[in-house]
């Protein structure tokens, strides 16, 4: 999750919170690519979950990363991050380590990028007796034996989780995702590529679909992280229909996002408990957290972060919809958003195929993702036939990119041809291998699955 803002003056008007996303806006030559990813770190020996502190710790690898030139990030006297350019190395509720990538031009670069962060972590990580999970979900471990971060933010979030949904927690403390950020020209530019973003990210789920583990055994579901989204909290959460509506653009976003309760107010490295109270009251000086003070851009930029729809928007747009994977599936999401949204030509191709989808096929599409992968339908729609045409436009757009100069990156799409030429996914290879070959043997996934 994201590390508190800073910066910025007090707002002065309401129209600053739509020019904040109207900043990031850029021309096409200054695209980025960003990729984050979270992974699960557990004992080599005993196969538990890593600690907070001791001698095999979150805290002996974020020490050791920060051996090897990374600036650490406190939070009182608590190591909880690691900077190093404009590349962050962060820490989920239940000790996720979570690399947040610098924004770059190409996929390969992304790719080198990644490879120098898994071996920086193997060589702090190996000697310790400590090794990283690259999938969904906690396939083993109880919301009980998880460790609880040194960060306000979740101590807040964990105290609010419950009282809005059925399964915060389970998101907070025993999920990774990877996701891709990119960015937008225009209100227009940003309003079509949200929307395809929305559209597809149910395929997104369907193809890197690898929890289908839960609390030691199957838990009827192909992505069981997509599966707790939808138990969360349905106030920040979802499809966001309104996106579809007519009018919509930055204001109407940030009219969204001004109706979702706020979590905190981050002040003097503190986090302030403003549980669900309104940013809109916090505009007039009438946030009981703070009485009579205004907030600032850093504070809204905090806000926006508590927000958690399948597609985001801050000054770039997030795609959330795929559970973690092994370095292969962490390199094909950029591509395949990348190649999607950064040539014109195949986000009109990609915009045509999904904008007959009404709001209820889309939702429906969401909930078989998580359930089934490719083999889920809603509407009419079969997933793997949604997926095989949208990998289909990935690769023309990444052809293109190659034509205009890029790197030829069709390659790093190569296992999500794999999954819709069998129509299978991680989690089917891994269902198969609990039933057969593991006979029941769950330990056998952290092998599998070890980065």
């Amino acid at each position: 999750m994201s590390i508190p803002q800073s910066g910025g003056g007090p707002i002065e008007h309401p129209r600053q919170l739509a020019e904040y996303l109207e900043q990031g806006c850029k021309p096409a030559e200054a695209w980025r690519i960003g990729t984050e990813h979270e992974k699960f770190g557990f004992l080599t020996d005993t196969l538990e979950p890593l600690p907070y502190d001791g001698p095999r710790s979150v805290r002996a690898v974020l020490d050791g990363l920060a051996a090897k030139g990374w600036e650490p990030l406190r939070e009182g006297e608590a190591v909880i991050g690691l900077k190093k350019g404009r590349a962050n190395v962060s820490l989920e509720p239940g000790g996720q380590l979570e690399l947040s990538g610098a924004p770059l031009a190409s996929v390969t670069e992304t790719a080198a990028e990644l490879d120098s962060h898994l071996a920086e972590v193997r060589e702090v990580a190996e000697p310790l007796g400590v090794g990283f999970l690259g999938i969904g979900a906690a396939p083993v471990w109880t919301h009980g034996q998880m460790p609880v971060m040194p960060k306000g933010r979740y101590k807040l979030m964990t105290a609010y989780m419950g009282r809005v949904g059925t399964h915060g927690t389970q998101m907070m403390y025993r999920t990774c995702t990877v996701q891709a950020n990119l960015d937008f020209g225009s209100e227009a530019d940003m309003v079509k590529k949200l929307r395809v973003s929305l559209a597809l990210q149910p395929v997104a789920t369907a193809l890197f679909a690898s929890s289908p583990f839960f609390e030691g055994q199957p838990n009827g579901h192909r992505s069981w992280r997509s599966r707790i989204w939808r138990g969360l909290d349905d106030a920040r959460t979802g499809m966001l229909p309104f996106a579809f509506q007519d009018g919509m653009g930055f204001e109407r976003y940030v009219d969204w996002v001004l109706d979702v309760p706020m979590y905190f107010v981050y002040r003097d490295g503190a986090y302030i408990d403003a549980l669900g109270q309104s940013f809109r009251d916090f505009l007039k000086g009438r946030l009981p957290a703070l009485p009579g003070e205004v907030p600032t851009l850093s504070d809204w930029a905090d806000h926006l972060t508590t927000v958690f729809p399948e597609a985001r928007v801050k000054q770039f747009i997030e795609m959330r919809g795929a559970d973690m994977g092994d370095r292969a599936h962490v390199l094909a999401l950029p591509a395949f958003w990348a190649g999607l949204l950064y040539d014109g030509t195949a986000l009109d191709a990609a915009w045509d195929l999904v904008k007959g989808l009404d709001d209820g096929t889309r939702e429906g599409l969401r909930v078989a993702a998580s359930e089934r992968a490719l083999q889920g339908e809603a509407g009419g729609v079969r997933l793997l036939d949604l997926a095989r045409a949208a990998v289909g436009i990935a690769e023309g757009g990444l052809k293109a990119r190659a034509h205009a100069g890029m790197p030829d990156e069709r390659a790093f799409l190569a296992p999500l041809w794999d999954h819709v030429g069998a129509g299978r996914v991680v989690a089917d290879e891994l269902l198969d291998a609990y039933e057969g070959e593991w006979g029941g043997d769950l330990s056998r996934v952290y092998g599998v699955g070890r980065l």
